[in-house]
C-alpha cells in the first residue's frame, strides 16, 4: 500500500491544479464577453456589406470579366487559409480545424490540383510547416484580433491570386455557435461569387439605385475590401470559439479535478483505517502474549 504521505502530497498536487484550471476559466469566461461583443456588432456589418454589394449586382449591367476578383478560371492550383489558435488546452478545437485542412488537402489532391497555405496562429503553422508547402506564416497574432493584420493576410491572398499563382482561395476556420458548441467551416474567398435570395431580389426590383462612380469601378473599389471583411471575420470567430473552447475545457478539467480529489480522499481513509487497524491488532496480539 502506498505510505499516507505519498497520498497527502498526491491530493494536494490535484487540488492546485484545480485552483489553476478554475483561474483559466474566469479569464476565458471574461475574454469570451469581450470577443463576442465584438462579433456580434460584427456579423450584422458583414451582412450589410454582402447585401450592399448585392444591390450593386442588381442592376443587372456588369460585365463579370472586366473585374478580376470574379473571373473564374482552370483550377490548377488552391491556396487555403487556415486559421488557428496560438495556444493550446482549449480541448479538441485546434485539431478539429487542422483536421479539417487536411480533409480539404486531400480531397483537392486527388482532384489532381496543388495546395498551399497561409497559416494564422502558431498551432497550425506548427503543425503544417514539415508537412506541405506554407506560404506564410502569422504565429503570434491571435491573442489580439486587429483589422491591419487581416489587411496584410488578405493582401497576400488577393495578390496571389491576382498574379496567377493561386486560381481558388479558401478560408477555414472555427465558426462560433455558442459556448458549448464550434464547429469548423471552410468558406470560399476566391473567386468571389454572389447568390441572390428572393428577398433580396424583391428588394432590387423596388429599390433603384444610381451608383457614382459607374458599378465596375465602384466593385473594382469594394471587393477587396470585402475580403479584408471575410478575413477579419473568419479571425474573430476563430479567436470567440477558442475562448469558449478553452472555458469548456477548463470548467470540466475543474470538475475532474474535484472528482479526483474525492477518489484520493477516500482512498486515503481506506489506507489510514487499516494502518490503524493493523496498528490495534498488533497491540491486541502483544497483550494476548504477554498474558500468555
Amino acid at each position: 500500500m502506498p505510505a499516507l504521505r505519498d497520498i497527502r502530497r498526491k491530493i494536494e498536487a490535484v487540488k492546485r491544479i484545480g485552483q489553476i484550471t478554475k483561474a483559466m476559466n474566469m479569464v476565458a469566461s471574461a475574454k469570451l464577453r469581450t470577443l463576442q461583443q465584438r462579433l456580434e456588432g460584427f456579423r450584422p456589418y458583414r451582412r450589410k456589406f454582402e447585401e450592399v454589394i448585392n444591390n450593386i449586382f442588381g442592376g443587372g449591367s456588369i460585365n463579370i470579366q472586366r473585374i478580376p476578383f470574379l473571373q473564374k478560371r482552370e483550377v490548377k492550383k488552391i491556396g487555403i487559409i487556415l486559421i488557428t489558435a496560438d495556444k493550446g488546452l482549449c480541448g479538441a478545437f485546434n485539431s478539429n480545424l487542422i483536421r479539417e485542412t487536411e480533409k480539404a488537402i486531400n480531397r483537392f489532391k486527388k482532384e489532381g490540383k496543388e495546395v498551399e497555405l497561409i497559416c494564422v496562429g502558431k498551432k497550425g503553422l506548427t503543425y503544417f510547416k514539415k508537412r506541405i508547402t506554407v506560404r506564410e506564416g502569422y504565429p503570434d497574432i491571435m491573442g489580439k484580433i486587429l483589422m491591419q493584420d487581416a489587411r496584410k493576410i488578405a493582401r497576400s491572398a488577393m495578390m496571389a491570386y491576382l498574379e496567377g499563382e493561386w486560381d481558388e482561395v479558401y478560408v477555414i476556420y472555427g465558426y462560433f455557435i455558442n459556448v458549448v458548441r464550434q464547429i469548423p467551416k471552410m468558406e470560399k474567398v476566391l473567386p468571389l461569387s454572389f447568390e441572390e435570395s428572393a428577398e433580396t431580389e424583391e428588394k432590387i426590383v423596388s429599390s433603384v439605385y444610381i451608383y457614382e462612380p459607374e458599378e465596375e469601378r465602384l466593385l473594382s473599389e469594394i471587393l477587396p475590401l470585402y475580403i479584408n471583411t471575410l478575413v477579419f471575420s473568419a479571425m474573430l470567430e476563430t479567436a470567440v470559439s477558442e475562448q469558449a473552447a478553452r472555458m469548456t475545457a477548463m470548467d470540466n478539467a475543474t470538475k475532474a479535478c474535484g472528482d479526483m480529489v474525492k477518489q484520493l480522499t477516500l482512498f486515503y481513509n481506506k489506507v489510514r483505517q487499516a494502518s490503524i487497524t493493523k496498528e490495534l491488532m498488533d497491540i491486541v496480539g502483544g497483550a494476548e502474549a504477554l498474558k500468555g
